[in-house]
């Protein structure tokens, strides 16, 4: 099916993709959307890669880039890098997808591209199989238009940060960090944009750390409580005091961290029994104010202060990152502008991301992509007319931080 662009309906404005669609003068040129549909056609549920990143490899030969392939427990990943001088820019993205859910919800098959009334539908569309083809594009543009470019460029992608995110981003990062690979800029392509292309960016993200807590009592019979120790009355107090604690203030770039406990167990079912145990899990979402040894000091304090007999498993899935306004945060915002119009906002709301490993080894790190209103949902889609500002955006970044002004 050819590529139409539809109409907004009357008396709504044109979304941004819409708008600069009609700057363009016509549809986008089709090589980020002949590659994107080619990646959506290859169903690499997680942590299958469905060869993905051999078509990009192929590609990004042409063009200069050295490519290597590092494999670990199922999970494929790609680092390709033209050049050997810094600075280092990355683009860092993901080629596995979540599973569609029940096939019949969806309007089109999700591994068959599709386009309908100028959206382009199948799973990965949004997350993020538009951000990474976009960045194969615009590094084939960029390279072309400055062959002798400063520094070098670099794609860091893998199939394994849908699942467990263990032998994915983790293990190449190492792998860079053992060989003396300095990183110095990554543009993470998650899908950050809310109403509008580029209006916001993630240049940090929270932190998440979870717990278990067993609370230990006394089983017995309901009638007789004195020879019994009920475990739900014992921490409820306690848990009252954890709820109402301010952990940090958070900062100028981060909200306050928060506790929420997600689920709360006891009981054998009758109604005559007190239960032997009570289980809580929980989780923190914090900030660069706090760390995880300050909340598991604070939590373990409370417990103990209320004389609790437990047992506390903990479990952190990623540490908060941050990239201050800076070189890279400029560039990027600055090309947003460029293409679009519009001015980008920093955000480090949403959940965890691969962008916690490399900045492990990467001082700045920023997320840009599309829009994120359908992503693991049935039915994602992007916006066909968004697919080239989307491409222009991440060469106009190139541009700033490897041309000489």
């Amino acid at each position: 099916m050819s590529s139409t662009t539809a109409q907004p309906p009357e008396g709504r404005a044109p979304s941004l993709g819409e708008a600069a669609a009609t700057r363009q003068q016509g549809q986008p040129s089709g090589a980020v959307l002949d590659l994107v549909k080619d990646l959506i056609a290859r169903p690499s549920v997680t942590p299958a890669d469905e060869d993905c990143q051999a078509a990009l490899a192929a590609r990004l030969e042409r063009i200069g880039f050295t490519c290597e392939t590092i494999a670990q427990g199922g999970v494929t990943n790609l680092w390709a890098r033209r050049g050997s001088t810094a600075p280092l820019t990355v683009f860092a993205g993901h080629t596995d997808v979540v599973p569609p859910g029940p096939r019949e919800k969806w309007e089109s098959d999700p591994f068959v591209p599709t386009e309908r009334d100028g959206w382009l539908y199948g799973r990965g569309a949004a997350d993020m199989k538009s951000s990474i083809a976009a960045f194969v594009v615009a590094a084939e543009e960029f390279v072309a238009a400055h062959p002798q470019h400063e520094g070098s460029i670099a794609l860091l992608i893998t199939s394994d940060e849908e699942g467990p995110s263990i032998d994915g981003t983790a293990i190449v990062c190492d792998a860079l960090k053992a060989r003396g690979e300095q990183l110095d800029y990554c543009i993470v392509g998650e899908p950050t944009s809310g109403d509008v292309l580029g209006d916001t960016c993630k240049n940090g993200r929270r932190g998440s750390l979870s717990g278990k807590l067993t609370v230990k009592g006394i089983q017995g019979h309901v009638a007789y409580p004195h020879l019994a120790r009920n475990p739900v009355h014992q921490l409820s107090p306690a848990l009252a005091e954890i709820v109402g604690i301010e952990w940090d203030q958070g900062n100028e770039y981060f909200p306050p961290t928060t506790f929420q406990v997600s689920n709360l167990n006891s009981g054998t079912g009758a109604t005559n029994v007190v239960p032997g145990e009570a289980v809580a899990l929980f989780n923190f979402r914090f900030s660069t104010a706090s760390t995880p040894e300050s909340l598991k000091t604070r939590v373990h304090a409370v417990l103990d202060k209320h004389g609790l007999e437990y047992d506390l498993d903990w479990e952190l899935g990623g540490e908060p990152f941050l990239t201050p306004r800076g070189s890279l945060t400029d560039a990027l915002v600055q090309a947003i502008h460029a293409e679009t119009g519009v001015t980008a906002e920093l955000s480090t709301t949403g959940g965890t991301s691969d962008g916690r490993f490399i900045a492990k080894i990467c001082p700045q790190v920023i997320e840009f992509g599309p829009g994120n209103a359908t992503i693991h949902k049935v039915n994602e889609r992007v916006e066909v007319a968004s697919l080239d500002p989307l491409k222009n955006i991440y060469r106009r970044t190139l541009e700033n931080l490897l041309v000489p002004k």
